[in-house]
């Protein structure tokens, strides 16, 4: 690439930053990209909005989504939506993989009416127009007649927005882990029995899905195969209740998605990354779980024959059953044996590892 080249997609990416924290985006001007992901939350939404996080809120104040904001941190890393060869569903952005790229998802949001509320294309683009240093920079970037068409317009500002999240500002790799693997940080013995359980096929399922290079040294690792699952998440009852959702509402996941109308597919999600798992709670597509160690013990009631291991610590009670009870992914849920607290907290303190530098105290 040359240095024209690069110079380029510098300004490209200056420009999709500014645009990622513009709050003049949305319909009543008070939400940005960067409100649902913000880069000091772990790049999701930091706001408790009525329920404690679990879904966000949108421009108008009162809608709430049903979907727990996904981080767009090492976004860049999850690959085209595709059928692979092992007849599984991977990639493309959202939780049902709807977007084909970060330019496709940044370009969703803002239209979206429960989001940022712009009623189309146009209108955002006129949003663009108001700051004249946008005007020049698309112009530069994109040629003088990039406003000519609002179409043309609305792709430029989701590739910049795109070029942006490339970045390194949203994958340092500067983990403990990452910094384990280059020599300069050693793990506790905890977080060691965690490293070990993670990557051993032998006593946990935890790397059948998210495990993307071959070798468990291997660097840049994002811990996700990207692949679609129904892993069996229970309906977010509490969410549901503040958010208007009817209640035969189901969600279908994967069937979600326009691509997809095959209903093998019902309650599948993608697989997310684990980077700064610790920091973006709460947990699964729809936020129900508040703690990472109830991930954990969620995934071991498929494996454990003992009825005390199965009641999630945040209700109670019983784990609830699947919202879609079809499609189970029970080969990978039921792979591996049952595991004592002290191996569930040795996960625990191995994800946490997992932790870009910047949000460690």
């Amino acid at each position: 690439m040359s240095a024209a080249n690069v110079h380029a997609d510098d300004r490209m990416a200056d420009l999709g930053r500014q645009l990622f924290f513009d709050v003049n985006l949305s319909q009543n001007r008070t939400q940005a990209c960067a409100t649902c992901h913000d880069p000091n939350h772990g790049f999701v939404d930091g706001r408790d909005n009525g329920v404690e996080g679990m879904a966000s809120l949108g421009d108008d104040g009162k809608s709430l989504g049903d979907r727990n904001a996904p981080t767009a941190s090492y976004a860049a890393f999850v690959p085209p939506f595709v059928h692979n060869a092992k007849g599984n569903y991977v990639g493309g952005l959202f939780h049902d993989g709807r977007a084909g790229s970060l330019a496709d998802q940044a370009g969703g949001p803002p239209l979206n009416p429960i989001e940022m509320g712009l009623k189309d294309k146009a209108e955002a683009v006129a949003r663009i127009q108001e700051n004249p240093d946008y005007v020049a920079a698309f112009k530069t970037l994109y040629g003088a007649d990039v406003f000519s068409r609002p179409e043309r317009a609305y792709a430029a500002m989701s590739e910049a927005i795109q070029a942006y999240e490339r970045t390194a500002e949203f994958a340092p790799f500067d983990s403990k882990y990452d910094r384990y693997l280059r020599g300069e940080a050693q793990l506790s013995e905890q977080e060691e029995l965690g490293r070990t359980l993670f990557f051993s096929q032998q006593f946990t399922n935890c790397n059948l899905c998210h495990q993307l290079r071959t070798s468990p040294m291997g660097a840049q690792e994002t811990f996700s195969n990207y692949e679609h699952h129904n892993i069996g998440v229970p309906v977010n009852t509490a969410l549901r209740a503040k958010n208007g959702a009817q209640p035969e509402h189901v969600d279908r996941g994967l069937l979600e998605n326009p691509a997809i109308d095959d209903p093998a597919q019902a309650g599948k999600f993608k697989t997310p990354t684990l980077r700064n798992i610790a920091v973006t709670g709460p947990y699964m597509h729809n936020g129900v779980f508040k703690d990472l160690r109830t991930v954990i013990l969620f995934y071991n009631s498929y494996n454990t024959k003992s009825a005390k291991r199965k009641i999630n610590p945040e209700t109670g009670q019983p784990f609830a059953p699947p919202e879609v009870a079809e499609n189970l992914s029970l080969k990978e849920l039921q792979s591996g044996p049952a595991l004592d607290d002290k191996r569930i907290d040795a996960l625990v303190a191995f994800l946490k590892t997992l932790t870009d530098a910047r949000y460690v105290e």
